[in-house]
């Protein structure tokens, strides 16, 4: 019988393709914290999580992720609406999500392999 890696695996995949983009987006805004004029973006989870969950067989090769403004909650003079301490919290936030879903995967590996060997 054969294994369907898609089916073992879960959603954990995407997860982790999703963890690396916004972790791409994150530190953009964070590169660009005093630039004047620069819109902080960010990715909704749950949106990119339903177009992935409605595929079947091969994943894309780049999920579609589109970043949204982000409001900012204290209004800048140069239009910024990048804040240090929002986007550190949610790219240390963001870490712990991708350390956890691969924690997940490792576990299902783990799995895996002990059906595999027959323990």
């Amino acid at each position: 019988m054969a294994i369907s890696f898609e089916n073992a695996l879960g959603v954990h995949p995407d997860a982790l393709h999703f963890r690396v983009q916004r972790s791409k987006v994150l530190a953009s805004n964070l590169a660009n914290v005093d630039t004047p004029g620069y819109l902080a973006r960010d990715l909704a989870f749950e949106t990119v999580m339903k177009n992935t969950s409605s595929r079947v067989d091969t994943p894309p090769p780049e999920m579609d992720v589109s970043a949204k403004y982000r409001v900012p909650y204290q209004n800048s003079k140069t239009g910024n609406t990048v804040e240090l301490g929002v986007e550190q919290a949610k790219f240390a936030q963001n870490n712990m999500d991708f350390q956890t879903s691969l924690t997940f995967m490792n576990m299902k590996f783990s799995g895996l392999a002990k059906a595999i060997e027959g323990r």
